[in-house]
């Protein structure tokens, strides 16, 4: 039986992979070494979720608090990004990337992805993306990840149990499933037992 004839499924789920660092120093490399690591498993995620008809994910690529990080970090988390947003892209899917693309940290290649461009499964990159960011939208009249739609559940890989600034309007009502396990130790079954968990919530929405 596949995952999708197991259970009801959330029309847009959040992805927070986190643990990369942590998961390469676990394996005796150097921290800025787990990022790539973390490209295979996101594709594999996003085949995943393409295959069961979720309509929308939202995955955390990186954050401006992030940016503070040691330079060789830097450099290779936004080339984690850029790598699995274009292959995102080529195997097909309505991509957009979120985030502060006027600052010298967003990365160039993906600029033309500040709209959404493509067809399928609708993919949200955050990149160089900050909640103060997008809330300071709203003194022009609109959250800057408008295009982004409510979310019904988020899935945390590393152990972590909060959102770190995770499109907290989206998340308004998002239920969240803790994955202890590092990103780069992704399986398929974690997503499976996300989902059981989430059938298992009270969905009304403070009704």
């Amino acid at each position: 039986m596949s995952i999708s004839e197991k259970h009801r499924l959330p029309r847009h789920i959040g992805f927070i992979p986190d643990g990369n660092r942590r998961w390469a120093l676990e394996q005796g490399l150097e921290k800025q070494e787990g990022y790539g690591h973390g490209i295979q498993p996101g594709l594999a995620l996003i085949e995943t979720c393409k295959a069961l008809g979720i309509e929308e994910v939202s995955v955390y690529g990186f954050t401006q608090d992030n940016t503070r990080r040691p330079a060789i970090q830097k450099e290779s988390f936004s080339k984690a990004c850029v790598e699995f947003a274009l292959e995102v892209a080529q195997r097909g899917a309505a991509l957009l990337v979120v985030g502060d693309d006027k600052s010298e940290q967003f990365p160039h290649a993906l600029k033309p992805y500040k709209f959404r461009r493509g067809a399928g499964i609708k993919v949200n990159l955050l990149v160089n993306y900050g909640w103060q960011w997008d809330l300071n939208g709203l003194k022009n009249g609109t959250l800057r990840s408008q295009d982004v739609s409510r979310i019904d559940l988020v899935v945390r890989w590393g152990g972590g149990r909060r959102l770190s600034g995770f499109l907290p309007v989206q998340c308004v009502y998002a239920d969240i499933f803790v994955v202890e396990a590092y990103w780069p130790d992704f399986d398929e079954s974690h997503l499976d037992e996300a989902l059981t968990w989430f059938e298992r919530q009270d969905r009304t929405f403070g009704g």
